[in-house]
């Protein structure tokens, strides 16, 4: 199945209290880390944004801006609206712009496994992680039934469609220390991204 990546950049930043992905990580802001990684990967990125929001950094030529259709009501609708505009019969890579380590091994192997599930998606220790995942076309029409009904629980949709769940172990193997899947939401959560960077993991 051809594969998209798809960056959700529109959230609010509400626990770092201003945009974080401009915050810089090991010389590099979140977001620019984040398209460093995924724009090798696939013909095509589209990066989802709020209504009036300015990305913090100059775009890889190629990169599409997408305006969230609703902005402010949660990822489900940055997913809906991200894969709304990938290339016809195209699944989506989805992953969050705050997230300063992603893994292009573990990424692939993801997009490696996109026809066997309507999405795919990482779980660890029984939590999942929804915005590191693979979603298929198929996945469209659910989410906009579940917009027409009120609901935005991403957790909704993978109840509604076929998942392929990537166990720890398989994540391990190509990602030892699970930073792929770490992202910044809270001051303590992005001074640990700097010591991180400082340490030399997770440049590419």
């Amino acid at each position: 199945m051809e594969v998209s990546a798809v960056v959700l950049a529109g959230g609010r930043s509400h626990r770092l209290g201003r945009d974080k992905l401009g915050e810089l990580v090991g010389g590099r802001s979140l977001l620019q880390r984040v398209l460093d990684c995924v724009v090798p990967l696939t013909p095509e990125v589209i990066l989802v944004v709020a209504q009036d929001q300015v990305p913090p950094v100059s775009l890889p030529r190629g990169v599409r801006v997408v305006v969230d259709l609703y902005s402010g009501r949660g990822p489900l609708v940055g997913i809906y609206s991200g894969l709304r505009a990938v290339r016809r019969l195209a699944a989506g890579l989805v992953v969050g712009g705050d997230m300063p380590f992603l893994n292009a091994s573990l990424l692939c192997y993801l997009i490696g496994l996109a026809d066997e599930a309507d999405a795919i998606v990482p779980r660890v220790d029984n939590l999942v992680e929804p915005l590191h995942a693979v979603y298929s076309p198929a996945c469209l029409d659910v989410i906009g039934a579940m917009l027409e009904e009120g609901s935005l629980s991403v957790m909704g949709l993978l109840e509604r469609v076929k998942v392929r769940y990537v166990e720890e172990g398989e994540l391990r193997r190509l990602d030892p220390e699970l930073l792929s899947l770490f992202n910044v939401n809270t001051e303590a959560a992005l001074r640990k991204a700097r010591r991180i960077a400082d340490r030399g993991v997770g440049h590419d």
